[in-house]
């Protein structure tokens, strides 16, 4: 049985020809994978959309990677102390979308959560599969904290304040989603889904009339439970970005540590909370702001998503099975 969610304020679509054909494209990038549905107007060249979607790509990795060594996140994090770096407007958008978003959490989101990322082994470092010591713990623990970045608007500089050490790997793919949006939009393509690592962003419609019909990611289902029920959205004009606690985590001595990490315990999550989707215009706000109630749970991420005017679906374990619960701004995309 599926449940539909109807963005509320639908913009008229761009007429498709009844008989355009959805094409596709994909590809690996930031260590996943990424894939664009489109219809295309006869006199655009796929081959050359192409090559534009992944300039978008490259853009990103270029300024936002952690595991380029030559990005300019990359350099920033390796600079000396008291250094100001001018940094691309791209990269000061995603700063500026991410101080925002830890500021409005009390820091449950924090893009300064490197180092502790890094050595629970979820970042570019080794992976482990024991807990680190508490020395370490707070070693890394004492290079976060966002409230220490410091831009000059008028140079477009950060402060490298020394061992700071900034990871966008919560809301940069969630910008290229936009970028590559973007890019379709400016060419003419308004008929499109974007897809990069599981975070989403569609507009128009299909030669049927029908929008980019997507599901909302589900924790796994235990075998002897009931399937869940399937959530579908219509992505015109709108964004999808999901968190979880179930993608990468390692277990040891029957302790389970997901690669969510809390910057306020430098501990990876340890609450009930399953997963969250965010519904939202853009799909780097949504990206960061999943990260968020999903790293403050069910209770404290919910009261945020209200305050906020979220659109957002939690789901946490209840038992053997999991329980869900919406915001009132996704409850009203119920169709």
């Amino acid at each position: 049985m599926n449940r539909v969610f109807i963005p509320l304020s639908l913009s008229q679509p761009d007429p498709v020809p009844a008989d355009a054909p959805t094409e596709s494209l994909a590809g690996q990038t930031m260590g996943t994978s990424w894939s664009v549905k489109l219809i295309r107007p006869p006199q655009l060249d796929l081959p050359a959309i192409r090559d534009g979607v992944q300039r978008q790509l490259d853009l990103v990795i270029a300024q936002m990677s952690t595991w380029s060594a030559s990005s300019d996140l990359s350099r920033y994090n390796q600079a000396e102390a008291g250094s100001w770096h001018v940094l691309p407007t791209h990269f000061l958008r995603v700063l500026d979308c991410a101080l925002q978003i830890a500021e409005r959490s009390g820091g449950a989101y924090d893009p300064s959560v490197g180092p502790l990322v890094n050595l629970w082994g979820f970042g570019p470092d080794a992976a482990r599969s024991t807990a680190p010591d508490a020395v370490s713990l707070e070693q890394a623990r004492a290079r976060c904290g966002w409230r220490c970045v410091r831009i000059d608007r008028a140079r477009n500089a950060v402060l490298q304040p020394g061992g700071l050490y900034l990871d966008f790997s919560s809301i940069a793919k969630g910008y290229a989603v936009d970028l590559v949006v973007d890019y379709l939009r400016s060419i003419g393509v308004h008929s499109h889904l974007v897809e990069i690592g599981g975070e989403l962003r569609g507009h128009g419609v299909k030669a049927d009339g029908q929008p980019w019909w997507v599901g909302l990611e589900q924790p796994p289902v235990p075998a002897a439970s009931e399937p869940a029920m399937q959530s579908i959205v219509a992505l015109h004009g709108l964004a999808l970005a999901s968190s979880g606690d179930y993608r990468r985590y390692f277990e040891h001595e029957g302790t389970r540590y997901s690669h969510t990490i809390d910057p306020r315990t430098a501990r990876p999550i340890a609450h009930t909370l399953a997963s969250v989707a965010v519904l939202h215009a853009d799909c780097m706000t949504a990206d960061a702001w999943a990260t968020a109630l999903m790293v403050l749970g069910d209770e404290d991420g919910m009261a945020l998503a209200l305050e906020a005017h979220l659109a957002a679906l939690f789901v946490r374990r209840d038992g053997a099975g999991f329980r869900e619960s919406m915001t009132p701004a996704m409850q009203a995309m119920l169709s």
